[in-house]
């Protein structure tokens, strides 16, 4: 397997783009998108878990019930939350397109990002299909600028790998900076494949994949209502069609695996504000899930956040996030440490602290990516979780976010 460019459109038969149609008043910025798949493919996804739910993901629930979908088409600049006409206009999204590229309007995904409870008018989506599709091509890239909001880093990656002897490829774009917090809820991500899956496998594949990745990230602890991610599979690619666990699955899902985390750490490192990436890798742990809990806790933990911003070894507040984690550890067994390409300072042992170099401990924490390194010594287990330091900027963006 390797990395290779093209974004969405690294994988046979997909095509992009985005334009800006209006919806944004800034006009350097696009704010629709599109990815369209030449042959109809299979389709999963997994949404938000908010009681209040955007109305393009009722809409694209009802598109996806067939496991088939050929076409996504997303605006950024407003979220189509809470709005009566809400289900009305991302249908019409969805009918106005599916014309436009001759397709039924049920084979598109709909989905929408921005500020919540402000009608979408549908009239400068409408004025910007036709050139939306005119300026389909490899253009993944646009694509991904499309759906950012307040994003200051493009999201895109793919990779090629090998089915049974034919060359597969998967790629993703992704937006995601505010309001991100585990439990899928994430933000939004769009993935394609040219490899032949059945629908049933594909949706198996994403669901187990983000249970690890995208479920195990946070930027700011809210969850939002418009998250969903969504994979297409076109079967393109010419190989025998994986429908049941087993050496292909495995490697389509490392394929998965390596797009998704990449996506994972970009969004975390360009959380809203953020100015590091920070990483926490829990080994040791008696079961997965203690493992996962303890990452989590640990990721969230503001007081955690703002001590990495500063570049304080405060590892007691590391402590305290795993004591109202919930889950059932000994603290009297747990290691902490901290790793960045300026080294590795220990600054805990059997749950006590031990001395260490308050300088060394600055320079370390001082880098733009940090790993807080945590040590149960109960089993031999591990998770990783992914978030960003909490900085002034954070407060100074959503203060004044729909002004």
């Amino acid at each position: 397997m390797k990395t290779v460019e093209g974004g969405v459109c690294a994988a046979k038969g997909f095509l992009a783009a985005g334009v800006h149609c209006g919806i944004r008043k800034n006009k350097t910025k696009k704010d629709l998108a599109l990815i369209y798949s030449e042959k109809k493919a299979t389709a999963a996804a997994v949404y938000t878990t908010n009681l209040v739910k955007g109305a393009p993901l009722v809409v694209t629930k009802q598109h996806l019930a067939d496991g088939m979908a050929q076409a996504v088409i997303c605006n950024s600049g407003n979220a189509n939350t809470c709005n009566a006409n809400g289900v009305e206009i991302a249908e019409e999204m969805c009918s106005l397109l599916a014309d436009k590229l001759g397709v039924p309007a049920d084979d598109v995904v709909v989905a929408s990002t921005g500020v919540i409870g402000q009608p979408l008018d549908i009239a400068p989506i409408a004025a910007g299909i036709p050139q939306l599709v005119a300026s389909l091509g490899k253009d993944s890239a646009s694509a991904a600028q499309g759906i950012m909001t307040t994003d200051t880093k493009r999201k895109e990656i793919a990779v090629e790998f090998q089915i049974g002897g034919a060359t597969c490829h998967l790629g993703g774009i992704a937006k995601g900076s505010g309001m991100i917090h585990p439990n899928m809820a994430t933000m939004l991500v769009f993935l394609t494949t040219d490899c032949a899956i059945s629908a049933k496998m594909l949706q198996q594949a994403l669901s187990g994949d983000v249970s690890e990745t995208f479920n195990m990230v946070s930027v700011d602890g809210d969850t939002s209502t418009n998250d969903m991610v969504t994979l297409l599979a076109n079967g393109m690619a010419g190989n025998v069609e994986i429908t049941a666990p087993g050496a292909d699955f495995d490697a389509f899902m490392q394929a998965l695996n390596t797009v998704t985390v990449y996506l994972c750490r970009r969004i975390a490192g360009d959380g809203e504000g953020a100015t590091k990436l920070l990483e926490c890798k829990v080994t040791g742990a008696a079961t997965h899930e203690i493992a996962k809990t303890v990452a989590k806790s640990v990721i969230c933990s503001s007081l955690t956040k703002a001590a990495m911003f500063g570049a304080d070894a405060n590892w007691g507040r590391v402590l305290c996030a795993i004591g109202y984690s919930g889950a059932d550890v000994d603290v009297t067994k747990i290691d902490v440490a901290f790793r960045s390409p300026a080294g590795t300072v220990a600054v805990c042992q059997n749950g006590a602290g031990i001395p260490f170099s308050e300088e060394q401990a600055k320079s370390i924490l001082s880098e733009s990516e940090i790993e807080i390194l945590v040590e149960l010594n109960a089993g031999s287990t591990a998770s990783t979780a992914w978030g960003c330091d909490l900085t002034y900027d954070y407060v100074k963006i959503n203060g004044d976010y729909r002004t």
